[in-house]
């Protein structure tokens, strides 16, 4: 009999200590931390580097840049010293196999779900990242963090090549069905556990995990 691994769980977009102490509290795998000024979520790279200290080794610490420059890339790794980097914008797969081959950090890309030729093409990113993660498509100047979410049901039948985990929408209340449908080994929360744009719900991250865990 094979037992499937436990579900690991990201909780997004946090900047305060308080927000990292629930996410461990409650059992979440990762935490990620956003750079990003058009976010509601955004922190300096500072605060970021002090967030990540913080957490130290009792959680994976998941660094969100969009569309960052070679130099913004560099510094951010320097200066935080994440344990994944997470590109949310229109990387491309030569772009992240170079920052994978001169950084040797895990390399998570995000895709927006619009059909299931997006999973087709996901492909191309053999080899450049380490994990996909499938999210809703980008709205406005916002490529993630809406609380939008997709079709799963394109997800219940792929094939994956890669790790991946399913973004976009989720909250304590539809996760454990999102899970089912999907078959996600991650999931990946941000406004889901909100009670105010970039403002984290303690009772909401305890919540959502308990709901990812208890299938």
């Amino acid at each position: 009999m094979t037992i499937a691994a436990p579900i690991q769980i990201k909780i997004c977009g946090l900047s305060s200590r308080g927000a990292i102490d629930a996410a461990i509290e409650a059992g979440a795998s990762h935490i990620g931390l956003v750079h990003f000024e058009k976010s509601p979520r955004h922190i300096s790279l500072e605060t970021a580097a002090e967030l990540r200290d913080y957490a130290g080794g009792r959680i994976k610490t998941v660094l969100l840049l969009v569309n960052a420059s070679p130099e913004l890339v560099g510094q951010a790794l320097h200066i935080i010293r994440p344990d994944a980097i997470q590109f949310h914008g229109a990387e491309t797969p030569e772009w992240l196999t170079l920052v994978k081959g001169n950084s040797g950090i895990e390399i998570w890309k995000a895709l927006g779900v619009k059909s299931p030729e997006i999973l087709e093409a996901s492909g191309r990113y053999l080899g450049a990242a380490d994990r996909l993660l499938f999210d809703a498509p980008a709205q406005a100047a916002l490529p993630g963090g809406t609380g939008t979410a997709f079709d799963w049901s394109i997800l219940a039948q792929h094939q994956h090549r890669l790790a991946w985990g399913l973004a976009g929408g989720l909250n304590p209340e539809n996760v454990a069905d999102a899970i089912r449908v999907t078959g996600a080994p991650l999931v990946d929360v941000s406004s889901g556990v909100e009670s105010a744009p970039g403002i984290k719900d303690v009772a909401k991250i305890a919540a959502f995990c308990q709901a990812a865990r208890n299938l």
